[in-house]
């Protein structure tokens, strides 16, 4: 069965933060056993972050947010013994993806290069995620990529300071664009049999958003630099202020515009100079506060139905509750239930729903307390007793 068709892939990460996190969050959405590798005395920060509203240490808000559906274990890399358990670990739960966010200076030193792994798992997926590449070891923020990257030029008002993005984009636009190689790579290991060693690097990711300004800078001497919520080559096209509220609208051509002058009260800029595109664009700010005079007087639900009737695109500025309530977003939000505490999590909808999360209801198992999966897996699934779990722990090892 489709929702199945995953469930045989086991993938061990040794994650922080949000880009190797989030990434794992779409392989566990698939239906893919995850388990994250944390040191058990400096575990992800990210589960500091936030408030800690189930009252225990590690389990903050923030964390809570992309890491539902995963296992949890303790290895202590820095010490042989924790290493030589790695490689144990590859070998017999028979892993067939490895994922790090580990700056590549840590990797010859934690014993997680490709080389070593993949001479216990010859077919091994080895994915490495760095800021800059494989032989860089700078660090890499999301925000720091996001100036780096151009994004933060790109986004703001126009005669404005540049501007960070509402969602980390570096983070999670790498973090898809891993999930992508890594489905590539499953695919070749069920062709030839081979594994794959991929390095995904987070500002090529972040510059490889960069379609229009970077084409039309570099070719053709454009200044491309942030707007506001204006466009560049259409009018109009911006946020405007209602009686209650906000909303967008976008006009994409001529005909469009003469629907819009068509409504009664905006007939007022049916002017000549406005018939075509070039010439909207030419007074676009004399255009936008003539269109926020009239948008005033109306509430978002009345704007709506009134460019909704003249086909013409247009949407209320949702805050995330209303995001919340939209339809399409109800049907598709994820759960997870911790049974220990009874707090439930609603959860973002995955940008496809997935077979297995059909067949699960879109329920995902609470996202994992430090080291809340060891027993289960190195006494379950490797075979060690509890005398040698023990010792471990006391080893500082687990």
């Amino acid at each position: 069965m489709e929702e199945d068709l995953f469930k045989h892939i086991t993938v061990i990460a040794l994650e922080q933060a949000t880009v190797a996190p989030y990434l794992t969050y779409r392989l566990a959405q698939d239906g893919m056993k995850v388990i994250r590798i944390e040191n058990p005395a400096m575990p992800d920060p990210n589960r500091y972050v936030g408030e800690k509203r189930l009252n225990e240490d590690g389990m903050n808000t923030y964390f809570l947010a992309i890491n539902a559906g995963k296992k949890a274990i303790t290895l202590n890399l820095a010490e042989e013994k924790g290493r030589q358990l790695l490689l144990e670990i590859v070998a017999r739960l028979k892993v067939n993806v490895f994922i790090t966010n580990q700056l590549p200076k840590n990797y010859l030193k934690l014993g997680i290069d490709y080389q070593r792994l993949a001479a216990v798992k010859k077919d091994l997926i080895w994915v490495g995620i760095t800021g800059f590449g494989p032989e860089s070891n700078e660090a890499a923020y999301d925000p720091i990529l996001q100036a780096r990257g151009g994004l933060m030029e790109l986004t703001g008002e126009k005669e404005g300071s540049p501007v960070v993005t509402g969602i980390p984009l570096p983070d999670m636009g790498t973090s898809e664009h891993a999930y992508g190689l890594i489905m590539k790579a499953l695919l070749k290991r069920a062709i030839s049999g081979e594994g794959s060693r991929i390095d995904v690097a987070m500002f090529e990711s972040t510059v490889s958003w960069l379609t229009v300004p970077l084409c039309l800078a570099k070719s053709f001497g454009n200044r491309i630099t942030r707007r506001g919520n204006t466009h560049e080559f259409f009018a109009p096209v911006s946020v405007y202020r209602t009686r209650d509220g906000f909303v967008y609208i976008a006009v994409g051509n001529d005909r469009q515009w003469e629907s819009v002058t068509a409504i009664p009260a905006f007939s007022v800029l049916a002017k000549e100079e406005y018939q075509r595109n070039a010439g909207r664009i030419a007074d676009v700010n004399n255009l936008n506060r003539a269109i926020s005079e009239i948008t005033l007087t109306f509430t978002t639900a009345e704007l709506i139905e009134l460019f909704n009737e003249a086909q013409v695109a247009i949407s209320r500025v949702n805050t995330i509750p209303e995001v919340l309530a939209e339809t399409a977003v109800q049907k598709n939000i994820l759960r997870a239930r911790d049974e220990r505490s009874g707090i439930e999590l609603t959860l973002a909808p995955p940008p496809h729903m997935t077979a297995f999360l059909k067949g699960t209801g879109k329920v995902l198992s609470f996202p994992p307390r430090l080291g809340e999966h060891n027993e289960e897996t190195y006494c379950g699934a490797m075979g060690l007793s509890r005398e040698e779990l023990a010792a471990l722990r006391e080893a500082k090892i687990i």
